[in-house]
């Protein structure tokens, strides 16, 4: 386990979007990122941030580009389900998930238009590289993406989820917005024309306040969702999937436990406000992290 072996230089393993105490980083010995960090300085140092990529296999890069056109308004409310990450470096940041906005520092990172086709995906990709900004296509950013090394589509914008409950009820969903994607393309339904400057609006505004209030932008009317409208819409658009794959009793029991008692971001305050320490947040965290799924009731001070 990667907790046994992380105590053995005394530390510990720790699901967590982005560091709640102060912490030194440094870079792996490898060309390519000291390539990387030359040419991006401090945005690759402080680059000390965990996400939850989860990958879902296609049959070719046209059904892949196709599925990445149709999932890009559902990506903020699988963030704001996710949101673990409330703390950076010793304080507050007021974000649920402060990690979505350090990734956004990469300039390749964030939403995407839609692409259309495979070629214009590859023809924007290699116009990424030949700019000289973006060493290689390792570096394209975008919340989702073709994998680089797997015939799958990458889903890049959860962080990672301190409890594994959470992780297996966002990885669900991915699955069934990939299937729920294919599907809509194999029928010929054209992709949502949510605008990509109201998405970024959206994805702001899942970082911020998580599922918290009615933080949640619909990107495609561009107006204020309450989070469990969100959550209610998306099920409704993947029932379909979730019951083929058999997920539908896992999920949405799993999103009401998330809805009822908040993310790992909610959990992490709610440690501090016990507690007043960000250690006791950070030792909570490990414990959960290492037993696998959060008790009911509310964490007690540690």
């Amino acid at each position: 386990m990667a907790d046994q072996a992380a105590r053995r230089v005394g530390a510990r393993a720790v699901a967590m979007g982005t560091s709640a105490l102060p912490v030194d980083s440094h870079l792996t010995p490898s060309p390519r990122y000291a390539a990387i960090g030359k040419r991006f300085g401090l945005t690759m140092r402080e680059q000390l941030t965990c996400g939850f990529h989860v990958h879902v296999a296609v049959s070719s890069d046209a059904e892949g580009v196709a599925v990445l056109d149709r999932i890009r308004p559902w990506l903020p409310v699988l963030l704001a389900l996710s949101s673990n990450s409330p703390f950076w470096m010793g304080e507050e940041t007021g974000y649920a998930s402060y990690r979505y906005q350090v990734w956004g520092r990469w300039p390749s990172a964030g939403a995407y238009d839609v692409f259309g086709s495979p070629g214009e995906y590859h023809r924007i990709v290699e116009s990424l590289i030949g700019s000289g900004v973006v060493l290689d296509s390792g570096m394209v950013y975008f919340d989702a993406r073709l994998s680089d090394h797997y015939p799958t589509v990458e889903v890049r914008v959860a962080d990672v989820c301190m409890d594994a409950g959470h992780a297996v009820v966002i990885a669900a969903l991915v699955r069934a917005l990939v299937e729920t994607a294919s599907r809509d393309w194999r029928r010929g339904a054209a992709p949502s024309p949510a605008e990509t400057g109201l998405l970024r609006v959206a994805m702001w505004s899942a970082s911020r306040f998580g599922i918290g209030g009615s933080g949640l932008v619909d990107p495609i009317l561009g107006a204020p969702r309450s989070p469990r409208a969100a959550v209610a819409t998306l099920l409704s658009h993947v029932a379909s999937a979730l019951d083929h794959a058999g997920d539908r009793e896992l999920v949405e029991s799993g999103l009401e436990r998330i809805l009822a008692e908040g993310t790992g971001a909610d959990r992490q305050r709610r440690v501090l406000r016990l507690s007043g320490g960000l250690r006791a947040v950070v030792m909570d965290a490990a414990e959960l992290t290492n037993r696998g799924s959060a008790p009911s009731s509310a964490p007690t001070a540690a």
